[in-house]
């Protein structure tokens, strides 16, 4: 996954940044961080009920914040508030039940405490055994089986080959998107398999799309997707000590306040259904969460990823000179709403390019978060409407694919019945 040459303008001094700061090599991340028809997810005759499975925490107890045991309780109330129940969901946090005090957190007073982990059904340790026998056991089923995987957690830059960062496991054990890559190619290859990860250096685990996870290879034909709170180049902000969830503006946050329509804190929001379909899909909140976190966070999915690689930089250039109006007309509904909304917070005039209003920009700060946003959607949509307007069948196959996947969501996945 080369950066593509939007990145590879704007992002020089931040690049540099990681290379001085990381180093080379693997290295962990211990700081604060944190249209083709939908695919119908309903649970079909004879097939098994959709599985989840919930890989949270950190490494070890330093940086093993209260954020991401509360981030998995919020999980299990976007579950509850859509009529999911928790039968089919595995989740592994930190050090699991063995009632050690290992969660990070900032009292009252401002001291920093730890405390045991306080999550409901929870099933274990977040351990590279736990997570890959999961892995097993849904290959290994009956029919083809829905899966979500969600991690809220920290990840590992690898210096040496950003494609292939990892994401840090309890005892800092490693799974690299390679090895991650390794256990999906033992699924079906028509088993919808979806992934929503929350880490720094998250974006590179976009490269499940291709074979053994290394996009010099062709992309897979298994039918995989996922959501990504940022590039694989940044760190990512929300793993905090903080105790209050109503300060919290992370990619989980509003992630799944789309998704739901209730935010962590229960009170509503804006519904994220653009196409007005009755249902919310995860492309959906996606793009909810890329108007509604207010951080410096660059979320991003497979497809996008996948798009922006694509993009020469003649064509990158073209696209920045085109007034905004004109994309906005080509665009599926979440994206004329993600592009309608961040002109907006950025005051731009619709009918002029994005190229022709950009000011000097701080691109480490929120409003330069949003130009990057904006300026990787507008991408998005014209690579897209290329691809499905050209000659290419092999790209059109591709795009159709994991637009496909990304428009899947929860609906009738579990519902409320038996709880184990």
């Amino acid at each position: 996954m080369r950066a593509p040459p939007f990145f590879t303008q704007l992002l020089t001094t931040s690049l540099l940044g990681v290379a001085i700061g990381l180093g080379l090599g693997w290295t962990r991340q211990t700081t604060p961080e944190n249209s083709p028809a939908p695919m119908d997810l309903a649970i079909k005759p004879g097939e098994s009920p959709m599985e989840f499975l919930v890989l949270a925490g950190g490494g070890a107890p330093h940086y093993n914040e209260i954020a991401l045991e509360k981030n998995v309780r919020y999980f299990q109330r976007t579950l509850s508030h859509l009529g999911i129940g928790l039968s089919h969901v595995r989740q592994y946090f930190a050090n699991g039940n063995d009632g050690a005090s290992t969660v990070r957190f900032i009292n009252r007073v401002g001291q920093e405490q730890f405390k045991p982990p306080d999550i409901d059904h929870l099933n274990g340790p977040a351990t590279l055994d736990n997570a890959q026998t999961w892995f097993k056991e849904l290959g290994q089923k009956s029919s083809p089986c829905p899966a979500f995987f969600y991690f809220t957690g920290h990840g590992a830059y690898n210096g040496e080959n950003p494609d292939n960062n990892a994401m840090i496991l309890w005892q800092e054990q490693l799974v690299s998107v390679q090895q991650l890559t390794s256990w999906l190619d033992q699924l079906p290859p028509d088993q919808p398999f979806v992934t929503m990860m929350a880490q720094c250096f998250a974006g590179s685990f976009a490269n499940i799309i291709y074979e053994q996870g290394n996009p010099d290879n062709p992309v897979a034909l298994h039918n995989r997707c996922g959501f990504f709170a940022t590039v694989a180049e940044r760190p990512s902000v929300g793993c905090t000590p903080a105790v209050n969830e109503a300060d919290y503006r992370d990619y989980s946050s509003s992630f799944f306040a789309g998704l739901s329509g209730v935010d962590r804190t229960g009170k509503p929001v804006a519904s994220a259904d653009y196409d007005t379909d009755g249902k919310v899909s995860y492309a959906e909140a996606h793009a909810f969460a890329k108007v509604d976190e207010e951080t410096t966070d660059w979320p991003v999915s497979t497809a996008e990823v996948w798009l922006q690689q694509q993009a020469k930089e003649e064509q990158i250039a073209e696209i920045f000179a085109q007034p905004l109006g004109g994309l906005i007309a080509q665009a599926q509904p979440q994206r004329q709403y993600v592009v309608r909304a961040l002109a907006e917070k950025l005051e731009l005039d619709l009918d002029q390019s994005y190229g022709g209003q950009m000011p000097p920009v701080d691109f480490e700060s929120v409003r330069g978060a949003y130009w990057i946003r904006l300026g990787m959607e507008l991408i998005n949509i014209a690579v897209a409407q290329d691809i499905l307007q050209g000659d290419d069948p092999e790209a059109q196959t591709i795009l159709t694919r994991l637009t496909h996947c990304e428009n899947g969501s929860f609906a009738h996945a579990n519902p409320v019945g038996q709880m184990f």
